[in-house]
This record gives structure tokens, C-alpha cells and sequence, in this order.
């Protein structure tokens, strides 16, 4: 990265460990290279970083998807999220509706971001190695920036829906109240389950649970 055309790359570590090796790379690349020593899940990326920003990132297993939730939420603040995951989570991000690893993850990063699956790395291709694959996911955000209301829509009826993915939808998203109104309204058959509909289905979803909970409409 510091050899490419970025006009500057901000580091964000928290392992004291790696700092050090940040630090001979910021005397090679003078001036380009910032070193924030924190969590980023505590960075404000909108202050810390000047637009136009881009991130790329090779997440820690145990925080890979809080990071990236997070950055769902800023979505509009990026050009585009590079990102290494296990590959289990990689794969549930890119997942098409009624296949195996779809679930809430994927209708989260694919309503937001236009997802796709990069490279696949093995643990040999790390050092120490790890005990799984791992996998790179290239992000990049819709040109529309929904309400934030609908996205906390969107992770409430997603929770309600996957929580219970074995169940029809009329009784997994009982939870939510107004369920089969919910449903009805978005023209969708409660006796559906959760993997089989299509993000868009959810939006519309979403959309309804937000008008039933007196939410301004999207």
C-alpha cells in the first residue's frame, strides 16, 4: 500500500508487538505513513481520516465482524473495504439466498456494499500458521445512503428471522410484533423461511417493521 499511488496510508494496530516493524516502514515511505496505536473498534474513521478513504485490513478472527457491522453502518464514508476474514465468514458475507452459509451477515453486507469474494489464502501462506483457510472480501458501498433508522430495521428483522431459520417466517419474526401484518404488507408468504428470501424481500420487510414501530418511512 505504501508503494502505491495512496497519498497516505493510516495504520490502526493494537498488538505493541507489530509497531515496531510500522515504524521502520514509516522511515522508509517519510511522511506517508501515520501509526495509530488503538482498537479499531474504537477509531472514528470519518475524523481520523480525510476523504477520499478506502480500507484495507487483515481483521482479527474474534473481532472480524464487529468491524465489519460497524463499517456497514459508515458505509457512505468509503470507496471501497478490502478486508480478510476467515474464510467461513468471507463466505457468509458473499452467500446467495437458499445456499448453505446465507444468513443475516450476507443480507447486512449485500444491502449496503456490492460484495465478491477475491482470493483464498491457506494457513501455510501465514506464520505462524492459522488452523483455517483464509479469504479476502472486496466491498464496495451502493451510491445510496439509506436512513439509518432502516438499517437498525434491517438488523432487528434479520436477528428475528435467522435467529430461527428453521421456522416459518410467520413464527420467527413473532418476535417483532405484527408479524403476519408485517408480512402481508410486504407481499411475502409467511410460511416462507428466512434463507430462501432474497435481500431485497428483507428491505421490504424492514421497511414495514419500521412503519409498525412508528418509524418516519424510509
Amino acid at each position: 500500500m505504501l508503494a502505491s499511488p495512496a497519498e497516505h496510508v493510516t495504520a490502526v494496530e493494537l498488538d505493541r508487538r507489530a509497531l515496531g516493524a510500522l515504524e521502520e516502514l514509516s522511515a522508509a515511505y517519510p511522511g506517508k505513513l501515520t501509526i495509530v496505536e488503538g482498537d479499531a473498534l474504537r477509531i472514528d474513521a470519518e475524523t481520523l481520516l480525510p476523504a477520499p478513504r478506502r480500507i484495507v485490513a487483515n481483521l482479527p478472527y474474534n473481532v472480524g465482524t464487529p468491524l465489519l457491522i460497524g463499517w456497514l453502518h459508515q458505509a457512505a464514508l468509503f470507496e471501497s473495504m478490502t478486508l480478510m476474514f476467515q474464510q467461513e465468514v468471507a463466505e457468509r458475507i458473499v452467500a446467495a439466498p437458499d445456499t448453505e452459509h446465507y444468513g443475516r451477515l450476507a443480507v447486512l453486507s449485500q444491502w449496503r456494499c456490492q460484495c465478491r469474494m477475491m482470493l483464498r489464502l491457506p494457513p501455510g501462506a501465514f506464520s505462524p500458521p492459522p488452523k483455517v483457510w483464509s479469504a479476502v472480501v472486496h466491498l464496495v458501498p451502493h451510491a445510496e445512503d439509506p436512513d439509518p433508522a432502516l438499517m437498525k430495521s434491517l438488523e432487528k428483522v434479520t436477528a428475528a428471522a435467522f435467529g430461527q431459520r428453521r421456522k416459518m417466517l410467520r413464527s420467527s419474526l413473532k418476535t417483532l410484533g405484527n408479524a403476519e401484518a408485517i408480512l402481508k404488507d410486504a407481499d411475502i408468504d409467511g410460511t416462507r423461511r428466512a434463507e430462501t428470501l432474497s435481500v431485497a424481500e428483507f428491505e421490504r420487510l424492514a421497511v414495514n417493521e419500521l412503519k409498525k414501530a412508528g418509524g418516519p418511512a424510509p
